[in-house]
């Protein structure tokens, strides 16, 4: 099977590629970043390609792969933070490359399923528990509400043109080579020195950490089933939440035995209390998540401290 991946040299990408290649399928991918020839191998690409997500460059690759099967769409903007200071950007990033995918499947590859990979933002704040697919959306930021729009018009060409499509919302993806958000910075400052770790909220923010490993099995997961019906939305987390306190104190433990972990009580801009998935779609497609959070803690301390030697 064919399949291609936008944002394949991103952080999730990198990981779905090696996923798709090792389950056998021809993975290909376009998106922005060099790639060596080595790391290409490395990652189970057979064609990359260095550039927006456009028709220019879909047309390109289909020339040299042929057309796909599957399309998993990762392109977009993947920082809340970056989408408040520069929204536009988050916007063209996120919400154009999706038009442009979606028009261009319709004229060229009208048969070939999209899996568009989402995020909980969508849900936005005042919700309890686990969060099912039919819940209310209302972001709280823009790159939530982007992502949304995504979703949307995932939908519209689903309804309007029989474009099959299956909508991800991911939770709290964390593993080894992310190198940004919560883990990130906290590793980061305990290279540095810090022995005194002080962060924003209340601690008690109950989030659905997810390891990347295990995202990338589930998507894979996710192809190789049945789609029932032209748009579906399925929640892309484990269904156990854990909060700030205890994720923050757990990398403490594992960096050092002397680190102290505060926090300041105030709470950020564009940040839900709670983003913990109703897991029943995974649970009924059988897959299983294999890496416990206290395992993917000690995972990503250990990468992060190889990586910076």
């Amino acid at each position: 099977m064919t399949v291609w991946i936008t944002g394949a040299n991103g952080f999730i990408g990198r990981h779905l590629a090696r996923a798709l290649a090792d389950a056998g399928h021809s993975v290909h991918g376009v998106g922005h970043g060099a790639l060596e020839e080595i790391d290409k191998d490395r990652l189970g690409l057979q064609l990359w390609l260095n550039g927006e997500i456009d028709a220019t460059n879909f047309s390109a690759l289909a020339g040299r792969s042929g057309l796909p099967s599957t399309v998993f769409h990762l392109a977009g903007g993947s920082s809340v933070g970056l989408s408040i200071s520069q929204p536009y950007e988050d916007f063209f990033r996120t919400v154009v490359s999706t038009a442009r995918l979606l028009e261009w499947l319709r004229g060229s590859a009208p048969e070939c399923r999209l899996i568009s990979v989402s995020s909980a933002a969508v849900y936005g704040a005042n919700h309890q528990g686990p969060i099912s697919e039919d819940a209310l959306t209302l972001p709280m930021s823009p790159y939530g509400q982007h992502k949304l729009m995504m979703e949307q018009l995932c939908r519209s060409y689903a309804i309007t043109f029989g474009l099959r499509s299956t909508v991800m919302r991911l939770f709290s993806v964390y593993g080894p080579n992310l190198r940004k958000q919560l883990l990130w910075d906290l590793c980061s400052r305990l290279h540095g020195g810090d022995r005194t770790l002080v962060l924003a909220g209340t601690g008690a923010e109950m989030r659905d950490w997810t390891d990347v490993r295990d995202v990338a099995r589930f998507l894979v997961k996710v192809n190789d089933g049945p789609q029932s019906k032209p748009f579906e939305v399925i929640n892309g987390g484990s269904g156990i939440g854990t909060s700030v306190a205890d994720i923050a104190g757990a990398l403490a433990r594992n960096w050092s035995r002397d680190v102290a972990v505060k926090f300041s009580g105030v709470v950020r801009e564009g940040d839900p209390f709670s983003l913990v998935a109703d897991s029943t779609f995974a649970r009924a497609a059988l897959f299983s998540w294999q890496v416990p959070v206290a395992q993917g803690i000690v995972d990503y301390v250990s990468w992060f401290k190889e990586s910076v030697h």
